[in-house]
């Protein structure tokens, strides 16, 4: 086992104490997050991967030619915690920005020249930024415009503090505030199944109001869309490798933890294959159900609410072409299964022709369907959606799936998710299922990281890094349960992660 090199000194703002050693458990995006920000403050750090690589459920593998992301994972620009991660690690131009929101959503079901549609903001303050957009959108009727917007101003008056609007769900509030059947669909779930991978009727209202208001109707900004333009791995992996060797982190892949013990001197005890490390304080950043058997008794007053937390999957299904078939990088569908679609071509490394990724949420119907069934099913929805393909040749089928992609943001489900915490001193919690606020998205993620190395850092007596914790603690104030209680935001960007799939395993 090695150690990486420190490129410089700690970036912090005070003096740092020596000797101090923490473990992080899991190398996913809360985890790399985590060892990162201790490792800034001048704590010794081993961070323990199972996986042979990092990065959780947001990574890339190899299919023959092809680089595969195993999914479609994107951010928003008020995603500020994901965006200092990739700055951290250096890998922020990769993944930029679209320089104003800009999404196509076609509707098969609609007569030819009047399926297009989009939704766009203008550089005009909120709400008034998407009222044009929503004036034009052809998939709503007039009627529907009309009671969107005095639906969207009421979801903007809600109180996110109330802990009543997690018990509540979505559907519920949608169709007392005179929302159809087809605004649901062609606007309100257009957006909350990506975000939330639910369905209205299955979402609480807390979370959704929460992506709703920070996301569309906080800052003009807010929502313009930015995604990898490289291999998830690439930034996941590769490069927060890089960044965790050059932080000091001592990074032990392949390496599954058996156990974790107080000392009985005021420590902590891991346990590897092999080996004991010994640690001032742990980090478990590993999905609820590991962190369940991994927490020693006593550290949460009810550990079983962790098994309560529901799992959601995602279903991603790829297909290459041999010639161009999609003219933009991304496009959302109404009236056919399909979902999202996106141009993977150059990301994959493709040549010649094109690689399309299908990001299908709210997967239960066919995350366990064979290839074969699954390949019946969207072939014939893509013709239907993108004209070209009937001419083209499919050179490649096939499909990644997660059945466990996130957490379910169901009613209720705030009152599960523990903070970053425990009853145990020298023990916290991180993930996307964590209580950040936030649905289980990378940004989620990020937050959950910070917040777990700030509670960590204070108990050890430690200055906080300069970033990320330099920004505005007073955006914490609308999510009490929030325990990164660092990372706050710059007054024009706060807001939601679109779903990018969770970074906690």
């Amino acid at each position: 086992m090695s150690h990486g090199t420190r490129s410089g000194g700690p970036l912090t703002d005070g003096s740092v104490p020596a000797g101090r050693h923490a473990v992080v458990v899991g190398g996913g995006l809360a985890g790399v997050t985590a060892a990162l920000a201790l490792a800034d403050a001048g704590v010794g750090v081993t961070l323990l991967e199972g996986r042979p690589r990092l990065g959780g459920l947001a990574f890339s593998f190899r299919r023959g030619d092809l680089t595969v992301d195993n999914g479609q994972h994107v951010y928003l620009r008020c995603c500020t915690a994901y965006r200092w991660f990739l700055e951290r690690i250096d890998a922020a131009a990769l993944a930029p920005l679209q320089d104003r929101l800009d999404v196509p959503v076609l509707d098969v079901a609609r007569p030819e020249g009047r399926r297009l549609g989009r939704l766009r903001r203008d550089a005009l303050p909120v709400p008034l930024h998407l009222g044009r957009s929503l004036a034009t959108y052809p998939h709503l009727s007039l009627a529907d415009r009309a009671r969107t917007v005095r639906a969207a101003l009421a979801l903007k008056g809600l109180d996110l503090t109330d802990p009543a609007l997690d018990t509540q769900d979505f559907g519920s509030w949608l169709t007392a505030h005179g929302q159809s059947a087809r605004a649901v669909e062609a606007l309100w779930d257009l957006v909350g199944v990506a975000t939330l991978n639910a369905v209205a009727d299955d979402t609480s209202l807390s979370l959704a109001a929460m992506v709703f208001k920070t996301g569309l109707l906080s800052d003009p900004a807010a929502a313009d869309i930015g995604w990898a333009r490289v291999p998830l791995g690439e930034l996941h992996d590769r490069l927060a490798r890089e960044a965790l060797d050059s932080a000091g982190v001592r990074t032990e892949l392949r390496t599954r933890v058996a156990s974790v013990f107080a000392d009985g001197n005021g420590g902590w005890s891991v346990r590897v294959p092999g080996e004991t490390i010994h640690a001032d304080t742990v980090v478990l950043a590993v999905p609820q159900r590991e962190a369940y058997d991994l927490l020693p008794a006593g550290a949460l007053d009810a550990p079983e609410r962790l098994l309560a937390i529901g799992t959601a999957p995602i279903l991603n299904v790829h297909v290459v072409y041999d010639r161009k078939v999609l003219a933009r990088p991304f496009l959302a569908a109404l009236g056919t299964p399909v979902q999202w679609v996106f141009d993977r071509t150059e990301a994959s490394g493709l040549k010649r022709g094109q690689y399309l990724a299908l990001s299908q949420s709210v997967a239960q119907d066919d995350i366990d369907e064979p290839v074969a069934a699954l390949r019946e099913r969207y072939l014939p929805e893509l013709e239907r959606l993108l004209p070209r393909t009937r001419d083209a040749r499919v050179e490649d089928f096939f499909v990644t799936r997660e059945r466990t992609a996130t957490f379910a943001p169901a009613p209720g489900v705030g009152r599960l998710r523990p903070g970053a915490r425990t009853k145990a001193p020298g023990l916290y919690l991180a993930g996307a299922w964590t209580a950040t606020g936030w649905p289980a998205t990378m940004e989620s993620a990020v937050r959950s990281g910070v917040g777990a190395a700030d509670a960590a850092l204070s108990a050890l007596g430690r200055p906080r890094p300069r970033r990320p914790f330099a920004l505005e603690e007073a955006a914490h104030s609308a999510f009490p349960g929030d325990t990164s209680r660092t990372f706050g935001h710059h007054p024009e960007e706060t807001g939601v992660a679109l779903r990018g799939g969770p970074g906690e395993g």
